[in-house]
């Protein structure tokens, strides 16, 4: 399996990764629960996750690959990558029921921002 496959698999489970951390925060969220240790362990899970992501795409592009994604791609990840810590910054740390929401609310926003950017790798 080449690199460039592996980054395409890894955007993969980015995507489903959103997917269920959406849905968690929205079904902890309608619970009337806040923001558990668990689901900031698995927050953290998801940046680096996105770190790995875009580790891999820098090989890439100063690497062997001849495809070379737009500057949207690597806006896309940049934004993914900055999404949960401006949140975290945003509360201030807090872990009640309203950043619960914000929490989920952002998994979603980010869920396009994955989609985004693979339909830019693709183009």
């Amino acid at each position: 399996m080449t690199l460039a496959e592996v980054h395409g698999r890894l955007a993969n489970t980015a995507m489903i990764y959103c997917i269920l951390m959406a849905v968690w925060g929205l079904i902890q969220f309608f619970r009337g629960k806040g923001v558990s240790g668990g689901y900031f362990g698995a927050v953290v899970i998801a940046e680096v996750l996105f770190a790995i992501q875009g580790l891999i795409g820098l090989i890439l592009w100063f690497g062997v690959s001849t495809f070379k994604p737009g500057w949207v791609h690597w806006l896309y990840g940049i934004v993914l990558l900055m999404g949960a810590p401006l949140v975290y910054a945003y509360t201030k740390g807090k872990n009640d029921r309203p950043e619960m929401l914000l929490y989920a609310v952002a998994f979603v926003i980010m869920i396009a921002l994955v989609l985004r950017a693979m339909v830019t790798a693709a183009a």
